[in-house]
């Protein structure tokens, strides 16, 4: 098992949750935690940790984004107008490796950061390397021609357990995607309840 992979699983038994929604999730055949004591009776959660596992929860799904790197997306979305929750989870979405996944040209969030690094993806004819990079509304992502018959590619284009939200234009023929407008948290599809609002309690308060 990679790195990834693991890293992946091991996420989805910490939460207790398949916050990917994947077949695969160890969450689907149990549902207690990691290691030893992990089926010991779970003690109710105080605030503080409900503010911390729905940090987790998010900073996860996005592929185990670093605590500096989560923090500042965080503090960028305190910065603009509007509801800091809906801002954080609009940067969330606007970055390369999120839409690569979203856009189903890759099965994985792990995949798509590995995708972009690895020089798969171009935006706006240009090719672009870095998964944080940030998608403006009116964007063409594309895989690049020799990279459309990967195994991965063609894998992720099939599964049926995610559908393309309606934020990106997807032609998957041609393997091109527009990132038409910035999403709000109802329009994203996540397959586990996301509360963006616990993680600005648990910021305010750390």
């Amino acid at each position: 098992m990679t790195k990834r992979t693991s890293a992946k699983y091991k996420i989805d038994r910490r939460m207790g949750e398949n916050i990917w929604g994947r077949p695969k999730s160890p969450v689907n055949r149990r549902e207690y935690g990691p290691g030893q004591h992990g089926q010991r009776r779970k003690g109710k959660l105080s605030d503080f940790g409900l503010q911390l596992r729905a940090k987790q929860k998010l900073k996860g799904y996005y592929g185990d984004l670093t605590e500096k790197q989560f923090r500042r997306i965080f503090r960028e979305a305190e910065r603009v107008k509007g509801d800091t929750g809906e801002n954080l989870i609009g940067l969330l979405e606007r970055r390369l490796d999120a839409l690569v996944y979203r856009a189903k040209f890759v099965p994985t969030i792990f995949s798509a950061r590995q995708f972009v690094n690895h020089g798969h993806v171009k935006v706006n004819g240009q090719k672009v390397n870095i998964p944080s990079y940030r998608v403006k509304e009116g964007d063409l992502i594309e895989v690049r021609d020799r990279s459309k018959q990967l195994a991965v590619v063609i894998e992720a284009a099939q599964l049926p357990e995610r559908d393309v939200p309606d934020y990106l234009e997807v032609d998957h023929s041609k393997m091109t995607a527009t990132f038409v407008r910035t999403p709000g948290l109802g329009d994203v599809p996540y397959p586990v309840m996301m509360e963006p609002n616990l993680v600005i309690e648990y910021y305010a308060q750390n």
